[in-house]
């Protein structure tokens, strides 16, 4: 008879285990244990809020949350990266002095750089260390780099993927070196993936045969707002209206000419540096 697989136990020891190993190897075994919870949070990789949940027995404990709605479309790092990244939160929430609510301060950023992530507000190399938004890089041979291969010879892995993520993956960035220099793809649209598809086996791909049940969104995003653009191709003029609709300009350059429906809608899409704050806790 086949064993019964049990998901909640199994993704949340994985995450403890994750939890465990960069306590020990990034913060000497300084932080305290926490409640990881998996939260789908809009335009967030991840949070951590303070103090966030209480016991029965009145004991209380901070949150890190982790989003899966993106586990499949980062590479396995990435999100072990947000991981650690809210770990140094939990790091200065108890053993530092935080910034203003949601303020990444220059405590912050060096603990990161410490660890092995180059802060940065961009997203890219050269970016701001501090402020409101924030996220990293991993630093290549930094010292999360050597603990997160170190855990991925462990046979630690990530079994549960969101079947429906929120976007494409991204164009993989290449990693700033110790300095905090480094470069990033000849790329046109550094947010968009250009159409392509994750190749499985590759570090931004699961294993085994995964892509075949995941459903990405289209590329240019979906049109929620259920509304099309129409640009006419003399004068250059545009509206909006529903999808399928017939519309005439009636400009001096053309009388009654037809407009054409702009096939790419214009949605706002996930960007890496957006992220925002709530009450009692970073998003990042």
């Amino acid at each position: 008879m086949p064993q019964m697989i049990q998901p909640t136990p199994e993704v949340y020891s994985e995450l403890q285990m994750a939890f465990d190993h960069f306590n020990k190897e990034l913060f000497d075994s300084q932080l305290p244990d926490c409640l990881i919870t998996l939260q789908r949070e809009r335009k967030t990789y991840g949070y951590y809020s303070s103090k966030r949940y209480i016991r029965l027995s009145l004991e209380q404990t901070d949150e890190i949350a982790l989003n899966p709605s993106y586990f499949y479309i980062r590479s396995i790092q990435e999100t072990l990266s947000t991981l650690a990244h809210e770990q140094v939160h939990m790091w200065q929430d108890h053993f530092g002095q935080p910034g203003r609510r949601g303020y990444h301060n220059h405590e912050w950023a060096s603990k990161m750089v410490a660890i092995g992530l180059m802060p940065t507000d961009t997203g890219e190399p050269g970016g701001r260390r501090v402020g409101e938004r924030v996220t990293h890089m991993i630093i290549s041979g930094g010292r999360f780099d050597a603990a997160c291969a170190l855990l991925l010879t462990k046979d630690f892995r990530l079994s549960w993927y969101d079947r429906f993520p929120p976007d494409r993956p991204k164009p993989v960035v290449k990693p700033p070196t110790a300095s905090g220099r480094g470069f990033v793809d000849d790329i046109d649209e550094p947010e968009d993936d250009g159409g392509q598809d994750q190749v499985e086996g590759s570090d931004r791909s699961p294993p085994g045969g995964m892509s075949a049940f995941i459903e990405l969104p289209p590329v240019g995003g979906v049109n929620k707002s259920n509304r099309a653009k129409y640009r006419c191709p003399k004068c250059t003029g545009q509206l909006w209206g529903k999808p399928g609709m017939y519309a005439y300009c009636g400009g001096r350059m053309i009388v009654r000419g037809a407009v054409e429906e702009v096939k790419e809608h214009e949605v706002t899409r996930m960007d890496d540096v957006t992220y925002q704050s709530r009450q009692g806790g970073r998003e990042d």
